[in-house]
């Protein structure tokens, strides 16, 4: 009888334990994480800290941009949780432990102003990437006429990045170079690139395709027109080379793979090693996977599920 009850006993804890550790809810997710960097990725960041933390909102999330370059160098030094980068992690740069999580990509286009007396010539023409070698390399392309190959004589105001930044690298690497050999006058990020572009009828610049465009009307941003590549050297911008009208038909052309690469990239959220934070890991999870849902209605174009499991493999997910 004693055995009995002492069993029926047993029983009546352990289950007890059971219902009570069922019942028992999940810890919520409670931080802070830090992110600088790319002005290419702020607007796509801002968007996922945004539907991440209604989902969590005990975790606190700041965001600054500031340029590739100092995304990653604010990571290495340990400021910052995550670096938003728009170019390729530098093998020195891993060596010191940068670890890049691809996330999505973009590219950069070239930017003009949209009240140009040539606009429709060189709408209509394009830019070979000779031309535009000689724009920001070297300086032998001096006038509109020498960059869509007609005879007008309008001199070219050229604009560049004075930060390290990977807009500047990326589209340096699409004319053979670094983005110190770019040559032209030197603007702070890419906001400032464009409205310096805005500002000056015969200029051009480039900016990262969520500068160019409005997030709202989806058409380049207003007082900027996109100048067009001329890829097939033919002198014109053939129906298949024109897809600039909107921000949806430019993504569409860099997923498509018509739009060269680079300009286009791929671009990444770097740590300092694998994150010994849980909420820093969770957040970087969560883009790799639910965030992904709203790559495309920010204006970005969705990785590989190749790429993105290669991410979450770095982060040590199964």
């Amino acid at each position: 009888m004693k055995k009995a009850l002492t069993i029926l006993l047993i029983l009546v804890v352990f289950g007890f334990g059971l219902a009570a550790a069922a019942s028992t809810p999940d810890q919520p997710l409670k931080g802070k994480i830090s992110i600088s960097g790319a002005w290419a990725l702020y607007p796509m960041a801002q968007k996922w800290v945004e539907e991440f933390t209604k989902a969590y909102p005990d975790v606190k999330i700041d965001v600054q941009a500031g340029g590739a370059g100092k995304g990653i160098a604010d990571t290495l030094a340990g400021m910052v949780d995550i670096g938003m980068v728009s170019r390729d992690v530098h093998p020195a740069e891993v060596q010191k432990g940068a670890l890049a999580l691809a996330v999505t990509k973009d590219a950069v286009v070239a930017t003009i102003n949209a009240k140009n007396t040539q606009l429709k010539d060189i709408l209509g023409h394009g830019a070979k990437r000779d031309a535009l070698v000689g724009l920001w390399i070297g300086g032998a392309t001096k006038t509109w006429g020498q960059v869509i190959g007609t005879a007008d004589k309008t001199d070219v105001q050229v604009f560049t990045r004075s930060d390290a930044c990977g807009a500047a690298e990326t589209w340096a690497a699409y004319l053979g170079k670094h983005q110190e050999d770019l040559q032209g006058v030197g603007v702070y990020g890419d906001p400032g690139v464009a409205d310096a572009v805005r500002r000056d009828p015969v200029s051009v610049g480039y900016n990262n395709v969520n500068f160019a465009y409005d997030p709202q009307s989806k058409k380049p941003v207003e007082g900027l027109a996109i100048l067009p590549l001329d890829l097939n050297g033919n002198g014109k911008v053939d129906p298949e080379e024109n897809f600039y009208a909107t921000r949806d038909e430019i993504c569409a052309a860099i997923a498509d793979g018509k739009y060269p690469s680079p300009p286009s990239r791929d671009l990444y959220f770097v740590t300092k090693g694998v994150p010994a934070s849980d909420v820093v890991k969770a957040f970087l999870r969560w883009v790799l996977t639910k965030g992904q849902a709203f790559v495309g209605d920010t204006g970005y174009i969705n990785l590989s599920q190749e790429k993105l499991k290669k991410g979450l493999t770095l982060l040590g997910e199964k």
